[in-house]
């Protein structure tokens, strides 16, 4: 279905402040601690991770000719490029001679040198030159490409798909316009969280702690467990209003806009999270490193409609208060059930109806993987 405008979010905001309630879902979901532990249940959905598109990273990281990211994804290294025509493109990040990666973090090149043997590649994966290449004699270049991975880019992000099924690719190609042009991406980081990924991605996904998790950060700003939850697919959109949303009481429906008045946060399905904020989006990709280990890979970039000087400064000083405040409260909780999580203590987690969000994740990662093992 297609996601609610401004005013319509505005509205039923005001109708849940008027009346002291959130949205909710019909039924309590409780979801098996043994789906956190499980390291055949992890296995399986990395194995989902790698079938599916997923997001790999905004396409302003690769703002021109050469620019060229460099990760893993699902435990795979991948390296994703702009190419001289302007097409973003995704390999397998191994050269074809003995495997050594060929290119590592973030840059522009004009081509890929592998630093173990010097074979070199150019930007749309074609092996350009081989050293003393008469000691292989027969090579054939063009079957020693890098291998390719299913890359397209939508709504300002790039997806990579490992190895799709028909029809994965429609999910993605029925997503909104996320992440316009002009937003400027201003930095990126990569750190190790010690809590399993459907533990740090449920953080996002309700604002029943706002109160009690972030006191003196989100909550004076904001309101307690109030929040609007809409699903379109396997994706889910959040908000967490500010109380300055007030502001829009009494106008006319065409002149309601909530930018600054509210966040949004997409769980863009299976591992990323899109957050807009007042001054700047967030494009977070959580990748499982172990049942306790989690990769948090951020993008930050200004927000739609900005993108000069004045904007990217507003952004810098949006993600500071962000980064020294509510992110590192919800780490801390994480990791806090992440410890607890082998005690015993519970053989499920409970997810009331104001925590629709989570339900709905569970319930798609759970129809899919059965699909999958069945």
């Amino acid at each position: 279905m297609p996601l609610m405008t401004d005013s319509d979010v505005a509205r039923r905001v005001f109708e849940h402040v008027d009346h002291k309630t959130t949205d909710a879902v019909d039924s309590v979901w409780r979801e098996p601690v043994a789906n956190y532990t499980s390291q055949a249940r992890l296995d399986a959905e990395l194995a989902l991770l790698r079938r599916l598109p997923v997001p790999f990273c905004p396409s302003g990281a690769l703002a021109g000719e050469g620019a060229y990211l460099a990760r893993e994804a699902a435990g795979t290294p991948l390296l994703v490029v702009r190419g001289s025509d302007g097409v973003v493109r995704g390999f397998r990040n191994a050269c074809r001679h003995r495997g050594m990666q060929v290119a590592t973090g973030t840059g522009c090149a004009k081509a890929f040198a592998c630093k173990y043997h010097g074979w070199t590649y150019g930007l749309d994966g074609g092996l350009r030159h081989v050293p003393h290449e008469h000691g292989f004699p027969g090579l054939a270049r063009e079957s020693h490409r890098l291998v390719p991975v299913e890359t397209r880019e939508r709504g300002g992000i790039v997806y990579v798909a490992q190895s799709p099924r028909p029809g994965d690719w429609a999910a993605v190609e029925a997503l909104p316009e996320l992440v316009g042009p002009e937003q400027r991406m201003f930095a990126s980081r990569e750190i190790t969280i010690p809590a399993n990924w459907k533990i740090f991605l449920e953080g996002f996904l309700e604002g029943y702690h706002i109160k009690t998790t972030h006191p003196t950060s989100f909550y004076p700003f904001g309101y307690d467990n109030l929040n609007v939850i809409e699903y379109f697919g396997r994706n889910s959109r959040v908000t967490f209003p500010f109380q300055r949303i007030e502001r829009l009481r009494g106008l006319p429906a065409e002149q309601q806009r909530v930018d600054g008045l509210l966040t949004y946060v997409y769980q863009l399905f299976p591992n990323a999270i899109l957050t807009m904020l007042s001054h700047h989006t967030v494009l977070v990709v959580l990748e499982p490193v172990s049942l306790g280990e989690t990769r948090f890979v951020t993008y930050l970039l200004s927000n739609r409609g900005t993108g000069d000087a004045k904007s990217v400064e507003d952004a810098q000083r949006d993600a500071q208060f962000v980064n020294q405040g509510g992110a590192v409260e919800d780490a801390a909780m994480v990791a806090a059930i992440q410890r607890s999580i082998g005690s015993g203590a519970n053989e499920h987690f409970t997810f009331g109806r104001f925590e629709g969000a989570l339900a709905h994740f569970h319930r798609e990662l759970d129809t899919l993987l059965a699909s999958a093992l069945g």
